[in-house]
């Protein structure tokens, strides 16, 4: 038994696919069927139901899919420490991070390349509940997204805080007022995303009134901001998604 062939398995079960596991692998087919085989018989047992598609794992192919992904975890953390000693840092790092946020990407990246230069960033834009079962799943190393999470199975590290910024049109009444408070806001007409997003749950959590009275299906801030040019009325946004405004824009922020 081998961390490669466990390693090959777990890539079947997920993936419900030879032909797909052998891409994710970057190997042949034939080569990763052959040690998946190879190991059920050293193990005298099948730990797939062939011809079913996506295919499936048998009783006791799912208790090695269990200990095997411990055991190619450990196998990983072994790998970890010998590249820390060598002060060593490479390889692939998968992060998500949700729309509402991805804002931060322009502070952080080109420092990021330049310090790890051997560091493989791939970045990939998902909603929340995406975000979240990948990193549960291990197909992402990591997240940014808005917390707090309240799962006890992800590790939670604040990294910033970022406070709301009103958009206000000059035709709004509250454009009189310099310093907009929460308040000011309760009986006004505020536009929000789509009411599953996470930044539009926290907004909801600002409000004692109802008066959020018009949630229109989009994830996108622009389309937001032209509707309160229209008159539609003021929409909230988070601060970092303001800093490369317009001189025209930045002049209806509160």
């Amino acid at each position: 038994m081998t961390i490669t062939q466990l390693e090959y398995v777990m890539a079947v079960a997920k993936h419900g696919s030879f032909t797909k596991a052998s891409d994710k692998c970057n190997v042949t087919q034939p080569t990763l069927s052959m040690q998946v085989q190879n190991l059920e018989e050293e193990l005298k047992i099948k730990i797939f139901i062939r011809g079913t598609k996506p295919i499936q794992l048998t009783e006791v192919g799912k208790k090695i899919i269990d200990q095997g992904q411990i055991i190619v975890d450990e196998a990983l953390k072994i790998k970890e420490i010998v590249l820390h000693e060598k002060n060593y840092i490479g390889g692939e790092f998968n992060l998500g991070i949700i729309p509402t946020v991805s804002s931060i990407i322009p502070l952080f990246i080109n420092k990021f390349i330049k310090k790890h230069p051997n560091v493989n960033l791939k970045i990939e834009e998902l909603n929340f509940n995406d975000l979240t079962k990948k990193v549960l799943s291990g197909d992402l190393d990591g997240g940014i997204t808005s917390t707090p999470l309240n799962n006890k199975e992800i590790n939670e590290i604040p990294l910033y805080y970022e406070p709301f910024v009103a958009y206000v049109p000059i035709k709004n009444n509250l454009s009189k007022i310099k310093k907009l408070k929460v308040e000011d806001l309760e009986y006004s007409s505020i536009l929000i995303l789509e009411e599953k997003n996470n930044f539009t749950k926290q907004i909801f959590k600002l409000f004692s009134s109802s008066n959020i009275n018009m949630n229109l299906n989009t994830t996108s801030f622009e389309t937001l901001i032209q509707l309160s040019d229209q008159g539609f009325g003021i929409t909230l946004l988070p601060y970092l998604y303001t800093k490369n405004f317009p001189k025209e824009r930045l002049n209806k922020l509160k």
